[in-house]
């Protein structure tokens, strides 16, 4: 709702200025840029109120008067970068809260008529409130014209107050935003910390469970059982560790500081390799490898596409045990293309674009499956370090696949990590 003063005085506007505020109107509320639509909103009054320059001031807490958007429309723009855009007169509109108006005449010599009509500047300064407070101001300024006149400074005001509420909406949208994003905070630390102290407590619990039985006063084990309890606390130790550093790696990933040692990699061969560590380490599944021969190179991290590779095979053996799993390579003109599919049951189409997602995991895998939701995070993230692109295609009962995209040209260095 407008000021009843100046709605009063609105009803003495020309049809021009009427249009204006017409269109103005409709910018605020179809033009969501902010920048954009405070551009809008000046192009459009300047036909119906002539001035030469805009600009909006804001001060900030520490009494700093920085100006948030400015423009030059008409004389004076060769000269812009010297003139004076009225920050004295903005910094006294939001000390006293009230509208001023300002003429001044440099005093100058040897200046042509051209300069002189510059000299003449008039200054039409209107306080912005937000809530219950006025930090802003706007500033019209005019060169060599005649004074502001009162049915001129109405019409100002009425754009004033246009800006008023524009700016009030992009206050809210941010607050919105904000809140939005301390929610999303808030829910991403429930999950980890739902997601971590159940994995952890899974191996501990075994460790704490086997030692302590070792250690009874009460029992004398055989050397066979001995090992076997042993080996359950080795196995045990070996998951915590992966966790840890499943967790260490998501939170380097998200704030960028993994270290990544991108050197010029024979894929086939680290992909050979990868298949025949896989087939000595017992998983329960069929491995067949199906490479591309070509001893073409990429520059990448070996390591960490291994570490791919294991947190892909990883997630077959969990939830699709006894199944077969292809590794594949071929070579496309600009592009390495790794296929990693097994037979299992696959997942529903809907999810496929949320499991690379932090701590992400299928709704019918959270309570009978270990996992922290990371694996796919991380390969999604080391993904776009090497500049490269991974998707998943299943369908349920048909298996799933991953694809990973890798380019082909040496990069001058790594893609920043997406957060």
């Amino acid at each position: 709702m407008l000021n009843p003063l100046i709605e009063k005085q609105a009803d003495q506007l020309r049809p021009e200025e009427y249009k204006s505020l017409y269109e103005i109107g409709r910018v605020i509320i179809q033009v969501l840029e902010t920048e954009t639509a405070l551009r809008e909103i000046f192009r459009l009054a300047r036909p119906a109120f002539i001035f030469d320059n805009i600009v909006l001031y804001e001060m900030q807490e520490d009494q700093t008067l920085i100006p948030t958007y400015a423009r030059s429309l008409g004389r004076g723009r060769s000269i812009e970068a010297d003139m004076d855009w009225g920050e004295t007169v903005a910094r006294q509109v939001i000390q006293d809260g009230e509208m001023i108006l300002e003429r001044k005449t440099l005093d100058t010599e040897h200046e042509s008529d051209s300069d002189e009509r510059l000299n003449l500047r008039d200054f039409l300064g209107l306080p912005l409130r937000t809530g219950d407070e006025i930090a802003k101001a706007l500033i019209f300024i005019r060169f060599g014209g005649p004074p502001f006149l009162p049915e001129q400074i109405t019409f100002a005001r009425l754009i004033a107050e246009h800006v008023e509420k524009l700016l009030e909406r992009k206050q809210l949208v941010d607050r919105v935003a904000a809140l939005e994003a301390e929610r999303r905070l808030d829910h991403l630390q429930e999950l980890f910390v739902s997601a971590v102290s159940h994995e952890l407590r899974s191996p501990l619990g075994f460790i704490k469970g086997y030692a302590t039985t070792l250690l009874r006063d009460d029992t004398e084990w055989d050397l066979q059982t001995r090992r076997e309890f042993l080996a359950i606390i080795d196995e045990e130790a070996d998951r915590l560790t992966e966790i840890i550093d499943n967790i260490l790696d998501s939170s380097r990933l998200q704030a960028g500081t993994l270290p990544m040692d991108f050197q010029e990699v024979r894929l086939a061969k680290v992909l050979r390799d990868f298949v025949q560590r896989m087939e000595a380490g017992g998983f329960d599944l069929e491995i067949v490898a199906d490479f591309d021969k070509s001893a073409n190179t990429i520059i990448a991290d070996p390591a960490r596409l291994v570490q791919i590779l294991d947190n892909l095979v990883n997630n077959a053996a969990k939830y699709a045990p006894g199944t077969v799993v292809t590794i594949s390579l071929r070579w496309e003109s600009e592009h390495a293309h790794i296929a990693v599919s097994d037979t299992g049951p696959g997942i529903p189409e809907e999810h496929l674009e949320d499991i690379f997602k932090r701590f992400y995991r299928l709704p019918e895998h959270r309570h009978n499956a270990s996992g922290t939701g990371l694996g796919l995070y991380i390969c999604h993230q080391i993904v776009q370090a090497h500049r490269g692109e991974i998707k998943a295609e299943s369908s349920p009962g048909e298996g799933m696949a991953v694809h990973i995209i890798l380019p082909r040209q040496r990069m001058s260095k790594p893609q920043e990590l997406e957060t």
